[in-house]
């Protein structure tokens, strides 16, 4: 197993296989999941799981492309994909702009909605990695360290809270923590800048009365059940009622119109109400087997670029994962963000499975992958290979009858 994890395409298999099963375990449980909801709502219980459906097949074209691109068309692209990026944002301000649950962050273009801080993640990803790496013989030097990246980076993040997307604005400062640790930032720069985050963090909070109860309902023990604490309360119901094994796929109780957002932000807890502990397991596994690749990555791609991007995304995917998983079991407060891969949402799907087509393309390009890759035959080759051998070859001659 061990010679395994260390093959040469190690990275490039854990990345396709666990983004692939956590897709398809995603559309698995948005069907269960949504099915009532969209029947009450349209008559058909099909509905949330064929847009899901459809989104992720624009992923896997996403994914696909991106993996695709060279180390150094990425890196061309880094500075046009930020401000792209940030443009698109801005639209959520305009008559196209939409606000829904308290923040103002989608855009409605034709008929089609979509999240554009999403596309800033990953923008805002490739941009701190190519700028860090350049600079990165530079950044012991507190004004390179810090010019230009936090400046850019808090333009990015600031024009998402001014929609009130608190949520993604968190994922989007882990997302530069972690750009800024593997650039190499001295430490003391590192602080005093994850202090200064922290601290707008906490005047967000306090400036919001409907984060500020959010908060104040998590530490209280008189939440109200029937309103603050409603949802949190049937998440762990949930959970708890799933056992080990599940109540069965389809058996959740708390998707008839208890929980809220079950297939979306709080999917885990019908994963866990449907297929146990045993299924919980597996998405905690799957995303491990991710972070393990972002970090053999991180560890071994001599390109500075490849490795504060990946550090970048790795922290992004992987912190709003344990964010979300955090809220549904009851460590962290409700703040409103999707498991990755797994939840419904077609822009959180297309652009993190894009994101897992960069991570794809830079596994391509570590030490001896390409020649690695190279020498397996593909899957069409092998197959043709084996129907065009003639009948009976490959077999011992049979013996003459005299």
């Amino acid at each position: 197993m061990l010679g395994q994890w260390n093959s040469a395409v190690a990275t490039y298999y854990v990345v396709a296989g666990a983004t692939t099963l956590l897709v398809a375990l995603g559309l698995v449980m948005v069907l269960s999941s949504s099915a009532i909801d969209s029947l009450a709502e349209s008559g058909n219980p099909y509905v949330v799981f064929v847009r899901q459906a459809q989104f992720a097949l624009l992923g896997i074209v996403a994914m696909f492309v991106t993996s695709r691109l060279s180390v150094g068309m990425l890196k061309r692209f880094a500075w046009p994909a930020l401000v792209v990026a940030v443009c698109l944002q801005m639209l959520v301000f305009t008559p196209l702009g939409r606000a829904e649950g308290g923040n103002r962050n989608w855009v409605y273009i034709a008929g089609t909605a979509f999240q554009p801080s999403e596309v800033v993640k990953l923008g805002l990803a490739l941009w701190l990695g190519a700028v860090l790496a350049r600079k990165q013989p530079l950044l012991q030097e507190w004004r390179h360290a810090v010019i230009p990246a936090l400046p850019v980076a808090g333009i990015a993040v600031g024009v998402v809270l001014l929609g009130h997307d608190l949520g993604t604005a968190m994922i989007m400062i882990l997302l530069v923590a972690g750009a800024m640790f593997v650039a190499g930032v001295p430490m003391r720069i590192f602080g005093v800048a994850g202090l200064l985050a922290a601290g707008g963090v906490a005047m967000l909070v306090l400036l919001g009365n409907n984060r500020v109860g959010r908060i104040m309902s998590w530490v209280s023990a008189d939440c109200d059940l029937s309103d603050a604490c409603y949802q949190p309360l049937h998440g762990m119901w949930a959970l708890g009622s799933g056992g080990i094994f599940g109540m069965g796929l389809g058996a959740s109780r708390e998707k008839w119109n208890y929980l809220p957002a079950a297939h979306n932000d709080f999917i885990f807890a019908i994963i866990g109400e449907e297929l146990g502990l045993v299924g919980t397991m597996l998405v905690l596994v799957l995303f491990g087997l991710l972070a393990a690749a972002f970090l053999r990555l991180v560890s071994r791609h001599p390109d500075p670029f490849v490795r504060i991007t990946a550090a970048a995304i790795g922290s992004w995917v992987i912190g709003q994962a344990l964010i979300n998983i955090a809220v549904v079991i009851g460590l962290a407060p409700v703040v409103g963000i999707p498991l990755p891969l797994v939840s419904a949402g077609g822009s959180a799907l297309i652009v993190t499975m894009a994101a897992m087509g960069v991570i794809i393309a830079f596994a391509r390009t570590e030490p001896g992958a390409a020649e690695a890759l190279a020498a397996r035959p593909g899957v069409l080759r092998r197959s043709l290979a084996v129907l065009g051998r003639p009948r009976g070859a490959g077999s011992a001659p049979g013996r003459a009858r005299g």
